[in-house]
């Protein structure tokens, strides 16, 4: 099945004995979510084990309901399912769940205390069977499908649980493992291919929770698994071992970076919880670490404990009913009470009609004396692909300003005669020159920019070339793979404005083209009407270096527009920085 002939279809698959997945497919983008941004489509996949007794896992959201529904009947009678089993619940998913049990009103649910909590209220009117996981317990499905149930909480899903049956040795992890592409490969054959989308996942949902996550790990490490049954993508089965094990170094990573910013916050809709994910990605991305915490489900020493040990904070409310809900109130006490002066602040929060909890946040931190790392960031409704950008923008300048913050105690204590010794590696390194170039991108309704200096050719056929992309640069999550740029080749002596232009400091969702002449590229990119030539490119690959992405993008054409100039170069005096 392919996008040109069908936007969303069920795909029904073996998986193992007496188990089948259900694979509810789309090629379009489902919702604005930062872990979405890639655009590639999605998969929901629900799981279907049929000992003895019947168990269907993880219906998908209400995208998917009618699509899903029509296929489970064509499987199986409805009324024949015993258990419902949920790695997590969400008023998306709930949508498919009430139709389910409408057909189905004898099935019991199995899921974590928060989840049952959650159930409830979001499905008031109807009575509920419901089986709450205390710890790790069974479930025995007959002809040897032993479930054993695995907590695994986290701030974004405190109601996570994994499954795991113990006679065919699916290791079913609902949101960890995943990454969010459609396609027809049920099992991660050719696994490579998928290793950007992990990451990006990964970077997106995990990174935040790292603590949380490192300790998931470590029980799921004690299952014999053979497949990860995952919610989103490919099954996992040939990378295994690989993806367990980046997982643990992507986790590490967050873990051992030396700053960390509290990011606090509560969403009665998810609209709130998706700009604390793209505020977290932009941190992350800065190399800064992220202790992400829900205050709907937070103990008030968990939250003191994050502030003591961070080097800023942010939170972020909904308004409900003019007010911010009460969890946030007590939250914002604790960090009142405990945040040093000197500690950097954020506020952020969504609203339908006014947006009176991000005034309260604002003016409780300003009157306290708080410095704000980026100025209060007010969504209504539903945040779009502009805004989600906005956002991630915003945590990156925020991270940003404590490692400026870093860097100039360091500059004092180097003033002072401690830690001066000349680093004539740096020296050698600086020594090498790059051409000056503004790389340009625009995608939707997105656009970015950057002054760069770090290119070079890197292949005959095809023509292709490499830029070194800083990770907390803005346009790095404009720049995977599959994605267009235009690279502007500077001329010698006329390159001074572009570059002060593009060097300045841009506020998060400011238009960096402003009073610059452009055109449109072939590729909808964006071309200086001022360079000295421009390269049309598509990216082909990345490769993750230290504190820098390595993207290698090919040449697809381009055109000198100046014959008589020279191309600008960039001389350094060291390789500690451009």
């Amino acid at each position: 099945m392919s996008p040109a002939t069908k936007a969303q279809d069920v795909q029904v698959f073996p998986v193992a004995a007496n188990t089948r997945v259900l694979r509810s497919r789309t090629w379009d983008r489902l919702k604005f979510e930062i872990e979405y941004a890639l655009q590639k489509g999605t998969t929901a996949n629900s799981y279907l084990i049929e000992g003895d007794k019947i168990a269907l896992l993880d219906p998908p959201g209400e995208s998917f309901t009618t699509i899903f529904l029509d296929a489970l009947r064509s499987r199986i009678e409805p009324q024949k399912i015993n258990y419902l089993i949920l790695g997590h619940i969400n008023p998306n998913r709930a949508t498919t769940l009430k139709a389910l049990l409408e057909i189905a009103p004898q099935i019991t649910i199995v899921c974590s205390n928060p989840a049952a909590i959650s159930l409830r209220k979001i499905l008031a009117d109807r009575e509920l069977n419901i089986q709450i996981i205390k710890g790790e317990d069974t479930l025995d499905l007959g002809q040897g499908h032993v479930l054993e149930f695995i907590p695994t909480p986290n701030p974004r899903y405190p109601d996570h649980l994994c499954t795991y049956d113990t006679k065919t040795e699916v290791l079913y992890t609902d949101k960890i493992f995943g990454c969010h592409v459609c396609g027809d490969r049920v099992f991660d054959e050719g696994w490579t291919v998928d290793l950007e989308d992990r990451r990006y996942y990964f970077d997106c949902l995990m990174a935040p929770h790292a603590r949380q996550i490192m300790v998931s790990l470590d029980k799921l490490a004690e299952k014999p698994a053979r497949v990860y049954a995952t919610g989103h993508g490919s099954l996992v089965r040939y990378s295994l071992i690989e993806l367990t094990a980046d997982y643990r170094t992507w986790v590490q990573q967050q873990n051992q970076r030396e700053s960390s910013i509290a990011l606090i916050y509560a969403s009665a809709y998810g609209n709130t919880a998706t700009i604390a994910s793209a505020i977290a990605r932009g941190i992350t991305k800065a190399g800064v670490a992220v202790e992400s915490i829900n205050a709907e489900s937070a103990k008030p020493e968990e939250i003191k404990t994050a502030i003591d040990k961070s080097a800023g904070f942010i939170m972020g409310s909904p308004t409900l009913g003019g007010h911010a809900p009460t969890q946030i109130q007590s939250a914002l006490g604790i960090v009142l009470a405990n945040a040093a002066k000197t500690q950097l602040a954020g506020v952020f929060g969504s609203f339908g009609w006014s947006g009176e909890a991000v005034d309260l946040l604002e003016n409780k931190f300003r009157n306290a004396g708080y410095k704000f790392g980026f100025e209060p960031i007010r969504v209504k409704f539903t945040p779009t692909d502009a805004v989600l950008k906005t956002c991630e923008e915003a945590g990156t300048d925020f991270a940003q300003a404590l490692k400026k913050a870093k860097r100039d105690r360091t500059k004092v204590r180097q003033a002072q005669g401690i830690d001066s010794d000349v680093d004539r590696t740096a020296k050698a390194v600086g020594r090498l020159v790059g051409s000056m170039c503004i790389v340009t991108t625009k995608k939707a309704e997105v656009s970015g920019a950057m002054l760069a200096s770090w290119v070079a050719q890197a292949t005959f056929n095809p023509p292709g070339l490499t830029v070194a992309v800083a990770k907390e640069r803005a346009i790095e999550s404009l720049l995977f793979k599959g994605n267009n740029f235009v690279l502007n080749v500077l001329p010698e002596g006329q390159h001074i404005p572009l570059m002060k232009h593009f060097l300045k400091p841009f506020a998060p969702g400011e238009d960096r083209f402003k009073g610059v002449a452009t055109e449109e590229a072939s590729n909808g990119s964006i071309i200086l009407s001022d360079a000295l030539a421009y390269v049309e490119c598509q990216v082909a690959n990345r490769m993750e270096c230290g504190d820098h992405w390595l993207v290698y993008a090919v040449a697809e054409q381009g055109k000198v527009l100046d014959f008589e100039s020279v191309t600008a170069i960039h001389h350094r005096k060291s390789g500690t920085h451009y």
